[in-house]
C-alpha cells in the first residue's frame, strides 16, 4: 500500500509499506476512506519533534475489512470513525471518560494513518461505526470528528463553555476553530475567537464567534479584560501549545474561571506564585476523542453541524507533500488527504 512517511524534518515522500495484517486477535484493518495532516504533524516537520523514518497520520475514517477473532462489536463492512488514540474503552481510567490515557492505549501516529490500510488496535474500544455507509459529503466532517472536532469539544468542556459563559478561544487553527463551534453548541452567550488571519476569522464568525481579538500577547489580554469588564473571561480554550499561548490563556481568565488546554505542550512553565494567586481552574491534555464520539457522530449525521468545513485543501494522497508545505505556510488551515 501507499502511506506517508517523514524521512526528516521538511522531507516528507509517499512509499509502498507492507500492508497491515491482524496481529492481535482484538485488531482491525480498515481501508481509509479519507485521512488528514494535523497542526501536531507540523512539529517534526519543523524540527521541534524528532522524526526519522516515522509513518504519519492519526486521524482516520474508513471501511472496516478484516476483524481479529476476538473483536465482537465491529463487523466487516461498517464505516467507522476512531480516535488518535486506541483504547479497551474498559479500564477504570476510561470508564472515568479519559480513553486517551487507557492503561493499555496505543497511540495511532505509531501505526500511521496517512495511508490507503490501518490496523487499529483495541477495535472494539477504539472504532465507533456509523448508522449505515455515510453519503460523501459527511465523510470530512466524520474525520474532523476523529481529532480536531473531538479535541476542540473536551476543551470547551474542560472550560466549563455553557449558557451565560463567556468563552475566549486562543488559537485559530483547526482546534481552536472546533473549539468555537463546540462553545457554540453547548450553549454559551459570547465567543471570543483571537485571530490574525482573515479567512479563519470568517470560518470562526461562521462557526458561532461573536467577537474576533487580533492582538496577542498582553495586549490580547488587555482587550479581553477591557471585553469583559475588567473581569476577563469566564472559559478559555487554549489549542496552541507555546508559553505565549498558556500565558495569555490563564491571564485572559477571571479568577474561578476555567482553562481547557489542548495544545501539545512545547517547553511550556507556568509561574507557581502567578499561577496562585490567579484562581484558575486548569484541565486539559490529550483529548479523550472517544468520549465524545457517539454524541458528535449523531450530531453530524443529522447535520446539526458541518465540521467538514474546516479542511480547506483536499488533496490525493500521492500529494501529501505539497499538503505539509501548505499547512507549514499558513496556506491552509486544514488537508484532507483522500486515498
Amino acid at each position: 500500500m501507499r502511506a506517508v512517511i517523514m524521512h526528516a524534518p521538511g522531507d516528507v515522500r509517499v512509499e509502498e509499506r507492507e500492508n497491515p495484517t491482524i496481529v492481535e486477535p482484538t485488531d482491525a484493518i480498515i481501508r481509509l476512506s479519507a485521512s488528514c495532516i494535523c497542526g501536531s504533524d507540523l512539529w517534526p516537520y519543523r524540527g521541534a519533534d524528532r522524526v526519522d523514518h516515522t509513518p504519519m497520520g492519526h486521524e482516520y475514517v474508513g471501511v472496516v475489512t478484516e476483524v481479529g477473532d476476538a473483536v465482537k462489536t465491529i463487523k466487516v463492512g461498517d464505516f467507522v470513525v476512531g480516535s488518535f488514540f486506541a483504547s479497551d474503552n474498559t479500564c477504570d481510567i476510561c470508564r472515568a471518560g479519559y480513553q486517551s490515557r487507557c492503561v493499555h492505549a496505543v497511540p495511532m501516529g505509531s501505526v500511521g494513518t496517512q495511508a490507503e490500510f490501518a490496523r487499529i488496535p483495541l477495535a472494539d474500544g477504539t472504532l465507533v461505526a456509523t448508522p449505515g455507509q455515510p453519503d460523501p459529503d459527511l465523510i470530512p466532517s466524520l474525520l474532523a470528528a476523529s481529532d480536531v472536532l473531538g479535541t476542540g469539544w473536551f476543551a470547551a468542556v474542560a472550560a466549563e463553555a455553557g449558557p451565560g459563559k463567556t468563552v475566549v478561544v486562543v488559537g485559530d487553527g483547526a482546534v481552536g476553530l472546533m473549539g468555537v463551534l463546540a462553545a457554540r453548541e453547548l450553549g454559551a452567550e459570547r465567543i471570543i475567537a483571537m485571530s490574525r488571519h482573515a479567512d479563519r476569522q470568517a470560518l470562526a464568525r461562521e462557526f458561532g464567534a461573536t467577537d474576533i481579538v487580533e492582538e496577542r500577547g498582553d495586549a490580547g489580554v488587555a482587550r479581553i479584560k477591557e471585553l469583559t469588564g475588567g473581569l476577563g473571561a469566564h472559559s478559555v480554550i487554549e489549542a496552541v501549545g507555546t508559553q505565549e499561548s498558556m500565558m495569555q490563556a490563564t491571564r485572559a481568565t477571571r479568577p474561578g474561571g476555567h482553562v481547557g488546554y489542548v495544545g501539545v505542550s512545547h517547553d511550556v512553565a507556568l509561574p507557581g506564585r502567578e499561577m496562585f494567586f490567579a484562581l484558575v481552574h486548569l484541565h486539559g491534555g490529550p483529548a479523550p476523542v472517544r468520549r465524545f464520539l457517539p454524541d458528535l457522530i449523531a450530531r453530524i449525521w443529522d447535520r446539526s453541524i458541518d465540521p467538514g468545513r474546516v479542511f480547506d485543501l483536499t488533496l490525493p494522497l500521492e500529494d501529501a507533500a505539497e499538503g505539509y508545505r501548505a499547512m507549514d505556510e499558513r496556506r491552509a488551515t486544514k488537508v484532507l488527504l483522500t486515498p
